[in-house]
């Protein structure tokens, strides 16, 4: 009976797992089939480094909108990363019971609100505020970028918490033991320790960032431009497609797909920087617990001698 259930869970896992591989190959083959014509036609240089987005003049360069994105996810990593993981250090070595009981809900609550309260937010709050303060209108990269700051908080910290806490903990007693402070201990031994956990937070950040549409679309101005200021409107990739996917036909929709085509290769260039840090970071990591390992059985073997 015991081997007729895990037969069966494999296979249900196995069915599970092809299915999710089955969904990315779909996914992948649609954005290629219908992107790759779109591009040969329009020619690889003049759609990726064209300057001027004007469909009805079968004009279809999309250099400003990546440089839109690059601009207000860069700014958003700017504003979120550091509050991030910061945040997340305190709540995994620093933070009270008490206070961490309320601060882990209110981090899941940011989590679960929908991108078009925060679009409203921007809206109402922050644009008035950066127009009152700051120069333009309000809606510009600046504004787009602390607002995807604010998103992609909660993920940076419930994935960096989580790898601070899978530290083991004779890392930080090691730490202790050697003469550090509490912090000392924290910041130089248990946070590089968990540096591998935290690149995964930042690149899931980055993610949200990057693929952010509604709230983005909301704030940022939609003018397809080069910007010079960061108080300038722009347009991003995911917010050029929303805005003229409902109207466009025949070579138009395919360039939007082909946009589509374009930041999903950002992506996947991501995953495999995020991949090759990744790998020098657990390498990183190995050593140092080695070297951890070395000065501790050094310790005992003074202790045996006194």
């Amino acid at each position: 009976m015991n081997n007729f259930k895990e037969k069966a869970m494999k296979i249900v896992f196995l069915l599970t797992a092809s299915f999710s591989i089955l969904a990315v190959a779909l996914i992948c083959v649609f954005l290629f089939a219908n992107g790759i014509p779109a591009i040969k036609e329009i020619g690889l240089p003049d759609f990726l480094l064209g300057t001027k987005w004007k469909p009805g003049n079968n004009l279809y360069g999309i250099f400003p909108m990546i440089l839109g994105s690059i601009y207000v996810t860069a700014g958003a990593i700017v504003v979120g990363v550091p509050i991030g993981i910061l945040m997340a250090i305190f709540m995994a070595r620093f933070c009270p019971k008490k206070l961490h009981s309320f601060l882990k809900p209110m981090v899941d609550l940011l989590a679960g609100i929908p991108s078009i309260v925060y679009g409203f937010f921007g809206l109402v709050v922050i644009v008035p505020f950066v127009r009152e303060h700051f120069k333009g209108n309000g809606n510009s990269i600046f504004t787009a970028s602390i607002l995807l700051g604010i998103m992609i908080l909660p993920t940076i910290i419930s994935v960096s918490e989580a790898a601070i806490r899978a530290v083991p903990e004779h890392y930080y007693e090691g730490a202790l033991a050697l003469g550090a402070t509490h912090e000392r201990s924290v910041f130089k031994t248990v946070v590089p320790a968990a540096k591998s956990g935290i690149m995964a937070a930042v690149i899931l950040g980055i993610g949200r960032a990057i693929g952010e549409t509604m709230a983005v679309m909301m704030v940022v101005g939609n003018q397809a431009r080069i910007p010079n200021s960061i108080f300038k409107g722009v347009r991003t990739l995911t917010t050029n497609i929303v805005i003229e996917m409902g109207y466009a036909t025949d070579l138009h929709r395919e360039a939007l797909i082909a946009t589509g085509v374009v930041l999903f290769v950002f992506i996947l260039i991501i995953n495999l920087v995020f991949s090759i840090v990744k790998g020098k970071a657990d390498t990183a990591a190995r050593l140092a617990q080695k070297q951890l390992k070395t000065e501790q059985a050094n310790i005992d073997e003074m202790k045996k001698f006194l």
